[in-house]
Parts: C-alpha cells; structure tokens; sequence
C-alpha cells in the first residue's frame, strides 16, 4: 500500500465506512483502481490488497462496481463541500473564486491517489450510480459557476463565457490528480496557490483602485 493509501485510512473521508473490513476493502480498492485502473482489477486483487479472502469481500460489496461507486461519491461530496464552504465563504468574488480553487486542487494533490480514481474511473460506473454521481459534479460546477457570475456582475471579471470558463477552470484543477509527485519539488499548498493566481487571470480579475 502507498503512503496516501495508508493516510487515506485514517482520514474522515473514510471513517464514515463500517465496519472496519467494509472501509480495508474501499481502502485497497482505491490503491488498485488508481494502480491497475478499474476494468484491469479484479475482486480477488482488491481483497488480496485488504488481506482478506475474495468471497469475504463480497459480505460487505455485491459487486467491483460497488466499491467504485463508494469510492465516487465520498470522493465527490468531499470536493463539493470544499467548493460550497469557499464559495459561500466571506470575501468578494475574487477572494471567493481563489479560496475555492485552492482547497479544491489541494484536495486533488493531497489525495491524488483517491483522486485519480474519483475522477477517471467515473465512466466504469452502473447507469444509476452514475447519474448520482454526475449531479455532484453538476453542483461543484454550480459553485464555482455562480463565483464567477458574482465577479461579472461587480465589475470585477472579465468573462464572456462562463459556463466555459467554469468547466476549464474545473479540469485544471481536477487534472492535478493525475500528475501530481508527492516527491517532486512542488507542494500541494504551493501548486493551491499558483492555481489560484491562475483562476483569477482566466477570468482577468482587475481589483478596483481605491
């Protein structure tokens, strides 16, 4: 298991899952969808990972599919609440605007094995779990999108399209997940801050001279 795997494990993103052999299995799932990617896993892989037997697995998931959709939806609400605390936050548009695509790419580097998973294995998803799971993306685009009008409207950003501008912004920040090196020379806060410097120049914030 990887280090973000084992401090996955004592986060609150999954503290939520029980009993303890339930949340081992989501744990370990994480690390083979992102490892192998969710078609080339198999349940024998994740519970081998969990060190428990296949047919234990299936106790606490019927199907791979489960275990996926468990994953996306924490994954999802976790990143949703980050944007919705940020967006409803205090501050003006601009202040707003960068505390969301701070905490957002954050949560993307800090997390980029989980990460990887939430936003790259979401095609692998049942019809039913999917159609869930796309209504939280439509929130978080939602929050940031509503941001971004707010800056419009005072004058402060410059955005002939912001329904555009809202998804690009979005894919940036969620792309963090797919490169980030926990042993490279950036860290998650220090790329949280250049995103955020990034976010305001896409909708060319101008701050008004006092």
């Amino acid at each position: 298991m990887d280090v973000e795997a084992e401090q996955s494990e004592r986060t609150e993103a999954w503290s939520g899952i029980t009993p303890d052999a339930a949340r081992r299995l989501v744990i370990a799932a994480v690390e083979a969808f992102a490892e192998r990617g969710y078609h080339a896993t198999t349940t024998r892989d994740i519970a081998g990972r969990a060190g428990m037997s296949p047919a234990a697995l299936y106790i606490h998931y019927k199907t791979k599919e489960e275990l996926l959709y468990q994953i996306s939806v924490v994954g999802h609400r976790l990143s949703l609440g980050l944007l919705q605390d940020a967006a409803n936050g205090d501050g003006g548009p601009a202040d707003r605007l960068a505390a969301a695509v701070r905490s957002f790419v954050r949560w993307h580097a800090e997390h980029h094995t989980t990460g990887r998973v939430v936003q790259y294995e979401l095609g692998a998803l049942g019809p039913e779990h999917y159609t869930e799971v796309v209504e939280l993306r439509r929130e978080s685009e939602a929050a940031v999108r509503s941001v971004i009008h707010d800056g419009v409207r005072a004058g402060e950003f410059d955005v002939p399209d912001v329904p555009g501008t809202t998804v690009a912004l979005l894919s940036l920040c969620i792309d963090v997940a797919r490169w980030f090196n926990p042993g490279g020379r950036r860290t998650p806060d220090g790329i949280g801050a250049l995103y955020a410097d990034l976010a305001l120049r896409m909708v060319g914030y101008a701050p008004r001279q006092r």
